[in-house]
């Protein structure tokens, strides 16, 4: 917890011990974003855990490679590096889509489902994931930790795909990544609001219950702040203890600058004070 923690409190510097990270391993954590865009969790994540020699699989559904090379440069990392040398593991959604509708493939593809019309699972994108992540053969680069990061979650239930099977899709993935070879999930999940989203909210309180750290970014009830860019509620869980011992929260306000993001209390804004 004290790993999250610091993290999150100072989120311009990501550099962390082993010793700190191993604490956090086998760990899911959920990003949810609510009337606000919380693409900034996503960003630290994968600049955090480059940084720390991890091995990444990043399967990003929203944006481009090289939009999250940019920012990341701002963050102190290259992605093209990371690829280059086989620390990052990037499946770009937007391109991989087009290859799937007009070019033919020799074997599945990760977003097979896309030219299925009653696609009921997402095993070849799981099987995607379990092959970039697998250990390593002696002689090669030696990572730290496996660590499967999404960019995001909804945009699978807008393509088609059931909150079932994607959440059948997080608990594979949960059984080899966390369990079986002691890595981390991150995935983010776009809160709609809508009662009526049947499937969105499916997927988010499944996710949800399975969780171990929860970081939702909500926009400001009283609108649109210069200063203030919205308030990132954090949920700590022990998901096997019984939910009055085992949730912690805090919440924090923030306002994301060009190469950071500054974090303080309720009303404590420097503006403010």
């Amino acid at each position: 917890r004290s790993f999250w923690k610091g993290s999150l409190a100072s989120a311009s510097s990501v550099s962390t011990t082993w010793t700190e990270l191993r604490e956090g391993l086998g760990k899911l954590t959920l990003l949810c974003d609510a009337n606000t865009d919380g693409s900034f969790l996503v960003h630290h994540f994968l600049s955090f855990y480059l940084k720390a020699n991890c091995k990444v699989c990043f399967v990003a559904l929203i944006q481009s490679f090289s939009h999250y090379n940019i920012v990341g440069q701002k963050l102190g990392v290259s992605l093209t590096v990371a690829r280059e040398c086989g620390q990052l593991v990037f499946l770009e959604g937007l391109k991989s889509s087009v290859d799937v509708f007009f070019r033919a493939q020799a074997e599945p593809h990760p977003l097979q489902f896309l030219r299925e019309a009653n696609a009921e699972n997402l095993q070849p994108l799981y099987e995607f994931v379990r092959e970039a992540l697998k250990p390593v053969d002696d002689g090669e680069a030696a990572w730290r930790c496996p660590v499967l990061l999404v960019d995001d979650l909804s945009v699978l239930l807008s393509l088609g795909m059931g909150a079932v099977a994607v959440l059948d899709f997080i608990h594979y993935c949960r059984a080899t990544v966390c369990w079986e070879r002691k890595g981390n999930i991150v995935a983010l999940v776009h809160d709609s609001g809508d009662t009526e989203d049947e499937e969105n909210n499916i997927l988010l309180n499944g996710l949800s219950h399975q969780s171990h750290l929860i970081l939702r970014a909500e926009g400001l009830a009283t609108g649109f702040c210069r200063d203030v860019h919205g308030q990132l509620r954090i949920l700590w869980r022990t998901p096997s203890q019984p939910t009055t011992q085992r949730d912690q929260s805090l919440t924090y306000q923030y306002k994301i600058q060009d190469k950071s993001v500054s974090f303080f209390a309720k009303g404590m804004s420097p503006a403010v004070l």
